[in-house]
């Protein structure tokens, strides 16, 4: 009798805890539709915020609630797009095949380093010594954090410079957003030129850091029957919605800063 009357009323307690939990979960129950899941299975699963929602759950739900575009996943490409097109019943929307680049072209033959760097092996490290170990502070520094990022396999170490292969880019923006130089963009991969130099100083002293440097002489502006590249900061900057990949640019420059 000692224990009975204590197993008694913790039996009473228990019941009526699950009495009131379920209670609490019928009146609290939200109503989620099927759509979510089925769109949120049907995403890569890559979270990576490339979209410009937290992740692909909730870029799911911002489809199905919010109305959000069909074809924002990057990763997932216009394979995701059509099969969510697919779950909504509407037609799949156009989605432009994406890749990353980076916009650097200062090799081991082009530029040279100022010291050697025997702390953490990783550019966000040596960017806290002296902006750099590199003649050009604005370049590739080459230890690869990008490449540490990329869940594709699509970025490598060639040279001491980091390389995309577009075939194997998601394009989700990792390598963008860990770069400390701030060097890599997205752009359509139909856009097949690009401005391979971010530097910053004046000719001269682009030219003296790295022999493939742009060095802001516009040549490339004047020539451009588009009117899609300029000369900001001292260094060509191509505006991808209006360049035609047309290769003007390219064979103007004098440095070959242009692919």
């Amino acid at each position: 009798m000692t224990y009975l009357i204590p197993v008694i009323i913790l039996g009473i307690c228990g019941l009526g805890a699950g009495i009131l939990l379920t209670a609490a979960s019928e009146i609290f129950h939200v109503e989620v539709d099927e759509r979510v899941e089925k769109i949120g299975d049907a995403l890569p699963q890559a979270n990576c915020g490339a979209c410009g929602f937290a992740g692909c759950s909730d870029y799911a739900d911002a489809i199905v609630n919010n109305n959000a575009a069909t074809n924002l996943c990057r990763p997932g490409g216009a394979e995701s797009a059509g099969k969510i097109a697919e779950i909504l019943g509407v037609a799949a929307a156009d989605v432009v095949p994406m890749t990353a680049i980076v916009h650097c072209n200062g090799d081991c033959n082009s530029t040279k380093l100022q010291f050697d760097f025997g702390g953490v092996q990783s550019c966000k490290a040596v960017k806290r010594f002296y902006n750099g170990n590199g003649m050009c502070k604005y370049g590739c520094i080459g230890f690869g954090d990008c490449a540490a990022v990329c869940e594709h396999g699509a970025i490598k170490i060639e040279n001491g410079l980091a390389k995309i292969i577009p075939s194997l880019c998601g394009a989700c923006g990792q390598c963008v957003a860990v770069c400390p130089n701030q060097i890599i963009s997205i752009k359509p991969k139909a856009k097949s030129t690009d401005v391979l130099c971010s530097s910053k100083d004046n000719g001269k002293a682009t030219k003296l850091a790295c022999s493939s440097g742009c060095i802001g002489c516009k040549i490339c502006e004047k020539k451009c029957p588009s009117d899609a590249i300029k000369v900001i900061d001292a260094h060509a900057v191509i505006d991808y919605d209006k360049c035609t990949s047309c290769g003007e640019c390219k064979a103007a420059c004098p440095i070959k800063a242009i692919n």
